[in-house]
């Protein structure tokens, strides 16, 4: 595999690949039943935040701050953040409230544990759940702030309980539409869980009623509670490291085995998430998901001679990257750019073993930028590319397709429903994938048969 960054060098980013660390922490804290979210820090960055989720959710999406400003970073945003508390209990009502930190706060040397400690020692009667996070942009990504963030919740709210038979999912960020199938199959396989965070509902409501300021769904603290008395943690966090990985606190504070998987995108990825169920349960494969592993073989043979000859650069979260690299792998797309805006992933050894018989060694960038990736991509004469919307200059720039998967997409309408988990959303991902290699083609044979033909008489 081929670094092209030298070991210790730290780049400059010209246009990031990731977004910020908080970030991944407010989409976490969304997925927790009745919970509101403040970033401790200026307006701006609760603004910035607040755009990108509605524009790729297309939900109104409440994010409260401490509004830090120039005062402040002088003397102090304990008053700040401490009145900004009270205003989110008496609006919101909230029994979770989230504090996730920002660049600002964390240089200014902040302490939110102090902060609301001595909040909760002047509010003896306050009962909601109060939970801070470290999670400054400088320290890491938008995937490790969703981690660290899980990870804070469920130590916060966990306590010993006796053996059960619900078993501990934890997913990274997600679709909507991805977390509602993993559901679907944890169901069909005759499962009892707890799957956290879980915002498929509470980031995709569905239409009618009356507006609410925090949205019905979330996974429950009482869920989260009983977290510590499950057989065993499905954690989908291959590329997640120890000291942020859920699944790890729990397996080391309550030995509750964990079993690390790649999100199921793909044959492989898929078999392996429901083989382990089938070993849990005891129960066989339901003929209605052998249909649709069938549906998809099918479906692959089908793609193969569109997608056998391309080219592709890879980009996003770490674990989003890892599932898709093994996608492509499997169905002849030669992944020749793998990138991740994230620099601490475990993602080069997770996918040594399924890149290693390719004729060409992919290129791998971590904590990169899109300036390097187009550079690099550009270089390795990539035909399509996958990713969100901030790869859209390869369309703009060069004409090369990009399918659009995880977050943000904000250039196209639907974000929040893209599926691709599960046999039925590896084939709908494949579709997607095919059908954009289809669509260029035909866009643009006349225009490669005419450079044929001149090229033939100029010779």
């Amino acid at each position: 595999m081929d670094n092209s960054t030298e070991p210790g060098v730290k780049q400059v980013n010209e246009n990031q690949c990731q977004q910020c660390m908080p970030l991944g922490g407010v989409v976490a804290f969304k997925g927790i039943e009745n919970s509101m979210v403040i970033v401790h820090g200026s307006q701006g960055c609760s603004t910035y935040m607040r755009l990108v989720t509605v524009e790729h959710y297309n939900e109104p999406v409440d994010i409260a701050s401490s509004s830090l400003n120039e005062k402040q970073t002088i003397h102090g945003g304990e008053a700040n953040l401490q009145k900004a508390i009270d205003n989110v209990i008496r609006v919101y009502r909230p029994k979770v409230l989230g504090i996730v930190t920002t660049c600002l706060s964390e240089t200014m040397g902040e302490d939110p544990e102090r902060i609301v400690a001595a909040y909760q020692a002047c509010h003896p009667a306050n009962d909601v759940e109060i939970i801070p996070v470290s999670t400054p942009s400088y320290q890491g990504s938008q995937a490790e702030g969703f981690f660290a963030a899980t990870k804070a919740i469920i130590a916060r709210c966990a306590k010993p309980t006796a053996p059960h038979s619900r078993i501990n999912v934890i997913v990274p960020h997600i679709s909507p539409a991805d977390i509602r199938e993993i559901r679907r199959l944890m169901d069909l396989m005759g499962c009892q869980y707890t799957l956290i965070p879980d915002y498929s509902l509470t980031l995709d409501s569905p239409a009618g009623g009356r507006y609410r300021k925090i949205p019905h769904g979330g996974t429950a603290t009482g869920e989260i509670a009983r977290m510590p008395g499950a057989p065993m943690t499905i954690q989908f966090g291959e590329t997640c490291h120890e000291e942020i990985s859920p699944g790890a606190w729990l397996q080391k504070q309550f030995g509750v085995p964990l079993v690390n998987l790649p999100l199921p995108i793909g044959i492989g990825a898929t078999d392996r998430f429901l083989s382990t169920l089938q070993t849990f349960t005891g129960r066989p494969l339901p003929e209605s998901l052998a249909l649709e592993r069938g549906w998809l073989l099918d479906g692959m043979a089908d793609a193969h001679k569109y997608t056998g000859v391309t080219r592709a650069a890879i980009y996003g979260e770490p674990e989003l990257v890892n599932a898709v690299v093994r996608f492509s792998v499997e169905n002849g797309i030669a992944p020749v750019v793998i990138a991740t805006g994230t620099d601490r992933s475990l993602i080069a050894e997770r996918i040594d073993p399924f890149i290693a018989d390719l004729d060409e060694p992919p290129a791998l960038l971590e904590g990169t930028d899109f300036a390097a990736i187009e550079a690099t991509a550009c270089k390795a004469g990539i035909t399509i590319a996958i990713g969100h919307s901030g790869g859209k200059f390869f369309t703009e720039r060069h004409g090369i397709p990009v399918v659009r998967i995880g977050f943000p997409i904000h250039d196209r309408i639907g974000g929040q429903r893209i599926l691709s988990m599960g046999y039925s959303g590896t084939l709908a991902f494949l579709d997607r994938f095919t059908n954009s290699v289809l669509e260029t083609s035909y866009a643009t044979y006349r225009a490669r048969i005419r450079g044929l033909n001149d090229i033939s008489q100029g010779a």
